[in-house]
């Protein structure tokens, strides 16, 4: 049996809104609107289905990213990044308190010759 995770559903004070701030800062695409969820779909087949909900806690959320995803550098107070396991991370706040995490490597041991 072969197991991938297909989609997950987060809860948001605006759907709209939270799975478009991810999709511009992913660059991809919100939408379009199936059910009542607004899905955000990865490179890999996953979709965020954002919910619009008044009653969730933060929640944790990280994403494998190539190393061509870049920080801006006109930010008027410069951030910080990890350089765990090989590669670069950063944390961000979304608009509903989630903890959203961009990695450019997977979390565990360096790969020989990695």
């Amino acid at each position: 049996m072969t197991i991938e995770l297909n989609h997950t559903i987060i809860p948001a004070k605006d759907k709209w809104a939270s799975a478009k701030f991810l999709a511009d800062i992913l660059n991809l695409e919100a939408g379009p609107e199936w059910g009542h969820f607004v899905p955000v779909k990865t490179d890999n087949g996953v979709t965020l289905d954002f919910s619009d909900s008044t009653d969730f806690g933060p929640r944790h959320f990280a994403f494998l990213v190539s190393d061509s995803y870049y920080a801006n550098f006109r930010r008027e107070r410069p951030g910080e990044i990890n350089q765990l396991y090989g590669g670069r991370g950063v944390y961000f706040d979304d608009p509903n308190g989630h903890l959203m995490e961009l990695i450019t490597r997977p979390y565990g041991p360096v790969p020989q010759g990695g």
